[in-house]
């Protein structure tokens, strides 16, 4: 859909951390244009790299790295994202000087940021979104959590992408028992549609997250996979210039995937391996699929979300050291992740932009 010059410009930031937040944030840019706003999309490293391939035509900026350096060993994480702290804090304060920059620079009339903790303005409407109200960090959670909640109240906004009653897919992690924080639940995001297709592939694999665990991840899988025996398709998640396939035994293999590529594989496969990460789940729920699920080794977050799910009967889990392709046969005695019927009135929550 066109757009006249005169619509409002619309600055929306994704955090560079894996690419869910970049992936869940291709649904709300295709809505704010289709609501005739103008959006600029801001980030860095992979998150940028793969807004650009899947929105050519969209001007984008880019902010700069937070510098988050990832353990090796899934036990120092939490410790060696302490230590990236101050390089963080740094990368923050550049980030609101340099939005202040953009905002008169572009005429920008409203912000959207998806845990970019300095893309904000006093001035200018700006919503955050979230679906960590609650930070874990093991014995820290308390304090994460509340230094978070207090960057959120900065914001207009902070819109939840998940529903505010139980069942719920985020669980804690989402929800708050007291808040006067200015909370909207606009339910899950996805930018992956249910289609009825003939099934290709008995598995899909799909990687995401940090370095250097995404590796580590995929050097295990690769040797797993030779040992099932169904058909099997597996995407790295490298965003690179070009696209690479590899046929190896009954697996093939792409580095990446663009949406509409991953849409139709997704559909294609019987059941999905992958990490569970807050993005990915809301994805398999939309797509009412089977799936199981190796947490991030030190991402609290993912540990938590795993532990729900399979605790509720939906999905099980492995951590990364212990599992084997054998493992993959207890999904048979787990329901499934099951769609939230609840369509996004985007026009209700773009109004904040009207004010």
């Amino acid at each position: 859909m066109e757009t006249e010059s005169t619509n409002k410009t619309i600055l929306i930031a994704p955090l560079n951390w894996g690419l869910g937040h970049a992936t869940r944030c291709i649904p709300i840019i295709k809505a704010l244009q289709e609501n005739n706003y103008i959006p600029i999309i801001a980030s860095d490293g992979v998150a940028l790299e793969l807004l650009r391939k899947e929105f050519p035509y969209i001007k984008t900026l880019e902010l700069p790295s937070y510098q988050i350096e990832y353990a090796k060993n899934g036990k120092n994480f939490k410790w060696k994202l302490l230590k990236s702290l101050p390089k963080m804090i740094r990368a923050i304060r550049k980030e609101k000087k340099t939005t202040k920059k953009w905002i008169e620079k572009y005429e920008i009339d409203g912000i959207i940021s998806d845990n970019r903790l300095g893309v904000i303005c006093k001035k200018t409407p700006s919503v955050f979104i979230t679906h960590q109200l609650n930070v874990m960090t093991g014995n820290t959670t308390w304090l994460t959590s509340k230094l978070h909640q207090n960057i959120i109240k900065n914001y207009n906004a902070c819109w939840i992408p998940d529903v505010s009653t139980a069942p719920n897919l985020s669980g804690e992690l989402g929800h708050l028992t007291k808040s006067n924080l200015k909370l909207n639940y606009i339910g899950p995001l996805s930018r992956i549609h249910k289609k009825e297709t003939e099934k290709k592939y008995d598995l899909m694999v799909i990687l995401s997250g940090p370095e250097p665990q995404r590796t580590y991840l995929e050097n295990k899988l690769k040797t797993e996979v030779t040992k099932y025996d169904g058909i099997v398709i597996f995407i790295k998640g490298i965003i690179e210039k070009e696209q690479k396939k590899e046929q190896i035994g009954n697996t093939t293999y792409y580095n990446f995937m663009n949406t509409r590529q991953l849409e139709q594989i997704f559909n294609e496969s019987d059941l999905v391996l992958c990490r569970s990460g807050y993005t990915t789940i809301m994805d398999l729920a939309k797509l009412e699929k089977k799936a199981f699920f190796i947490p991030t080794p030190g991402q609290y977050e993912q540990e938590y979300l795993a532990k729900k799910l399979q605790k509720e009967g939906i999905v099980p889990y492995s951590t990364q050291d212990n599992f084997t392709i054998e493992k993959i046969s207890e999904v048979s005695s787990y329901l499934g992740l099951k769609k939230f019927n609840s369509p996004i009135d985007w026009k209700e929550l773009f109004e904040i932009f009207e004010q």
